[in-house]
């Protein structure tokens, strides 16, 4: 059967009833069974070293069911792709207020409730996907965006290249996401819980405050290196 915490199904439940990051839903659909039990394993090993048996298997049902419901593993794909990014993720309305970074901290400060689907994003962000270039793209985008804002209101600096700005930052938010078994050990925790996410806090906010280096050494010699001098 599948794993008692499956992320929160919202796509065949009323999200009233079950919102992300309420716990898991008690009674889902084999559709939706299906559909959590494939997020869980693709996430773990990989699209191409999941079966369609697996899937029925962890989802208890039957593989024809997972056939009748997805037409094929690539069709059960593309349902996890749209679950994570659009209805967990709420994409257009998350990346409209550019709170990205707010859901991958809601869903890192409860790691067993949302395992499955950072698993999952994750690996669809890594492996190359098109779903994965179109959420990373979207981010970047979002990103820009947000730092016009900003820098119309005099909160933020814009960068002379304000889209490689924007690349690096949408990159460094993605960092937890992407790197948090790594992220966990070199802090000494179980990942990225609740306590190292606030830990996490005030030094990112320094770093992106105050910066790193104390004068413009280096960047006057990169200019100059750049520029040929």
């Amino acid at each position: 059967m599948c794993s008692a915490k499956s992320p929160p199904d919202l796509a065949d439940e009323n999200p009233a009833d079950s919102p992300a990051g309420s716990g898991p839903a008690l009674d889902l659909t084999a559709k939706a069974r299906i559909r959590n039990a494939a997020l869980e394993l693709f996430g773990r090993q990989g699209v191409p070293k999941t079966t369609v048996r697996a899937v029925a298997e962890a989802a208890g049902v039957s593989p024809a069911l997972v056939i009748h419901h997805f037409g094929s593993k690539d069709g059960l794909r593309r349902a996890c792709d749209s679950y994570v990014i659009d209805d967990l993720m709420k994409k257009n309305e998350q990346l409209a207020s550019a709170d990205l970074v707010g859901t991958m901290r809601r869903w890192l400060a409860e790691p067993e409730t949302f395992r499955p689907a950072l698993d999952y994003l994750s690996r669809l962000i890594i492996d190359g996907a098109e779903a994965g270039d179109e959420l990373f793209d979207d981010v970047v985008t979002s990103t820009e965006a947000m730092i016009a804002e900003g820098a119309a209101a005099g909160t933020m600096n814009q960068a002379a290249d304000a889209r490689m700005q924007a690349v690096l930052v949408a990159a460094y938010a993605m960092v937890p996401l992407l790197l948090e078994h790594h992220l966990g050990r070199a802090l000494g925790t179980n990942g990225l819980d609740a306590a190292a996410l606030q830990r996490m806090t005030i030094p990112t906010l320094e770093l992106l405050t105050d910066g790193l280096y104390s004068d413009d050494t280096y960047l006057k010699a990169a200019k100059a290196a750049l520029a040929g001098d």
